[in-house]
């Protein structure tokens, strides 16, 4: 059976400009604020093309707010062909040919310097706009006429040649006929902080005149590029461009320059300490125009210490132009920048001794979080960095002057249980429970040759307690064994020692290998079956925690007399307790109960021991 012909008919895309404009309202862009940057954006481009043909064109912007919205430029402007090739197709670039090329002969060399990517800039006025009319006469042919196209919001358009007198110089002027809704993005008074918020940097003068008639500059030099009359008063103006965008006095400013990737700005650091999960928010200028002033992919993790405002002519934006484009480029950037703020901060061991203790007393955190992977700056910093010690918050290079051996916790825990014994001891004890301490100090060795480091044992720490006398210790025995019965069901031993602080009823000794041993063995018993057989194989032979009672504390001795089993079970149970609320450690469900079970115990002896309640008689 013969196949029967197929016709083929081809077909465009029919695009609903409102639906569009409501999806870059609501999804691309976050503001409806971002339509002066793209007209700003525009103009820049503009000019740079016309710059490229002619060198001494003129390079102005000028924005005019009353009635509406203009903005007009001294750029390349546009032809009547141009006109209907880009401003009547939706998305096409006025920029670019179909091969990426430039449009237009002689511009090939600007190709770098446009700031533009992706061809709706002027689609973005629409989020603001009922109606947009551009009028623009080109710069290459002096007898070209004016051309007029004027579009609205519903896709409807209309495009008339003028006579030039309609327009006496080249260049084009974009005029808004805001919504209602949306008249106050066109006012002067928001126009005005837009304008300079977006093209603050711009290298072409821009100028917002409103209805009077009264022009205000709005962009300016920046000042890591301006001349200045000595180190200090460049110093001066970056602080005080610094409180301008950031709000706050930097400890100091740092030179961002890598010429490679086209980017020179300024770090600055900040006065106060901030959280490592605080994300910082840079503000990073493409070409002169802001891109973002929320961008924590420029820095590594580790500088949250820092705030940058650079201007680049490498990275790439994101199709919002909101935002940075997470590519090779970005990432060698980021390292870069990265190796220049840890180049300041390992010179000012020499420049600016005061200057590093100050801003280590801020920001030891990111410092101990860069010195892990940093040899050269471990060996600069690590000295001057303080931590958490049994003689206090004191620097490594302090404590180790009067401790030959350093006894680091693993866990801020551990270290508040042997601290103040410890200290009465002399030992030296570190708290490594911390972000990046116990590494760091155990790298103490490298930079300071001949002190000892090793991790807390809790046999070091019963060994320098002093042993009772043994006629003491014998009258205390049958104590001492019903309080091992009694605690020796949470894994747990009991020792008298003497030691100091006497205020110290009881001292809890344990590692982490004793921890999650009853960890296991308090699972194992809630568990059955299969589960608890897994969890009993696990058993290991980890020293058990020690409850270690103090012998020269008035409550233990009267304790150690106790001859009566229940009296003395909760006693023992009661001190137990309370050596593990010193420990601040969150407590297992046995152990809330212990805890219970000994205050009701020792409630119901005091009671008893009364007598009969005298209001039950009568």
């Amino acid at each position: 059976m013969p196949h029967s012909p197929q016709s083929e008919s081809a077909h465009t895309f029919q695009v609903d400009l409102r639906g569009l404009v409501d999806l870059l309202s609501h999804h691309l862009y976050s503001s409806p604020r971002v339509y002066l940057r793209e007209l700003l954006q525009n103009a820049v481009d503009a000019i740079t093309a016309r710059r490229a043909a002619d060198p001494a064109a003129p390079a102005r912007i000028t924005v005019r707010t009353g009635d509406g919205l203009t903005v007009t430029d001294t750029g390349v402007g546009l032809t009547e062909t141009d006109v209907h090739r880009f401003l009547a197709t939706i998305g096409r670039s006025s920029k670019r040919t179909a091969d990426g090329g430039l449009d237009g002969a002689g511009l090939d060399a600007a190709r770098g310097e446009f700031i533009g990517q992706f061809g709706i800039g002027l689609l973005a006025c629409f989020v603001v706009a009922d109606e947009i009319t551009v009028l623009s006469r080109p710069a290459g042919d002096p007898a070209a006429p004016a051309v007029e196209w004027r579009g609205h919001s519903d896709g409807r358009y209309t495009i008339r040649t003028l006579p030039a007198s309609a327009m006496p110089e080249p260049g084009t002027t974009v005029r808004l006929t805001p919504r209602a809704d949306n008249a106050e993005w066109t006012g002067h008074d928001r126009v005005v902080p837009l304008a300079r918020h977006y093209g603050g940097l711009l290298r072409h003068e821009v100028t917002v005149v409103d209805a009077r008639g009264s022009a205000v500059r709005i962009n300016e030099t920046p000042p890591w590029e301006r001349e200045h009359r000595s180190p200090l008063a460049r110093r001066e103006a970056l602080t005080a461009y610094c409180r301008e965008q950031f709000d706050f006095t930097p400890l100091d400013s740092i030179d961002l320059d890598l010429p490679a990737a086209g980017l020179r700005g300024v770090a600055y650091v900040l006065p106060t300490a901030v959280s490592p999960a605080q994300r910082a928010g840079h503000r990073v200028h493409l070409k002169g125009m802001l891109l973002t002033d929320q961008a924590p992919e420029l820095l590594p993790d580790w500088a949250f210490f820092v705030r940058c405002v650079v201007d680049t002519t490498s990275l790439r934006p994101t199709a919002s132009r909101e935002a940075l484009y997470e590519d090779g480029t970005l990432s060698a950037v980021r390292d870069a920048l990265g190796a220049r703020i840890r180049d300041w901060l390992t010179g000012l061991a020499a420049s600016d001794p005061a200057l590093l203790h100050r801003f280590i007393d801020t920001h030891h955190l990111a410092v101990k979080a860069l010195a892990r992977y940093d040899d050269e700056l471990l060996r600069i910093v690590l000295p001057w960095l303080p931590f958490e010690t049994s003689d206090g918050n004191v620097t490594l290079e302090e404590f180790a002057r009067t401790h030959a051996t350093l006894l680091v916790t693993r866990s801020v825990e551990e270290f508040r249980q042997v601290a103040p014994i410890a200290a009465a001891a002399g030992l030296g004890v570190v708290n490594g429970g911390y972000t990046y301490d116990h590494d760091l100090v155990h790298r103490l060795p490298e930079i300071r040759p001949g002190s000892t480091v090793t991790d807390l044992d809790p046999a070091t720490v019963t060994a320098h307690l002093d042993t009772v006398d043994p006629s003491a210790e014998l009258r205390a025995a049958g104590f001492l064994a019903l309080a091992r019965e009694t605690v020796g069901a949470h894994d747990c031993d009991v020792v008298l020692r003497d030691f100091q602080p006497v205020t110290a009823p009881a001292l809890l000794l344990d590692d982490r290998e004793a921890r999650h041993e009853r960890t296991r063995s308090s699972l194992a018993a809630e568990s059955d079956g299969l589960w608890a057989d897994i969890l009993g194989s696990l058993r290991s032979e980890a020293p058990r925690a020690q409850l270690v009672l103090n012998h020269l504390n008035p409550l233990v001795r009267q304790a150690l007399t106790i001859t009566e089993r229940g009296l003395a079970t909760a006693t023992a149970e009661a001190l137990y307790g309370q050596a593990l609320l010193l420990s601040r450690r969150p407590l297992r469900a046995a152990e809330s109960a212990l805890l219970n079970r000994a205050f009701i115990g020792l409630l119901t002896h005091a009671m008893h021991q009364a007598g009969p309640d005298p209001l039950k008689e009568q």
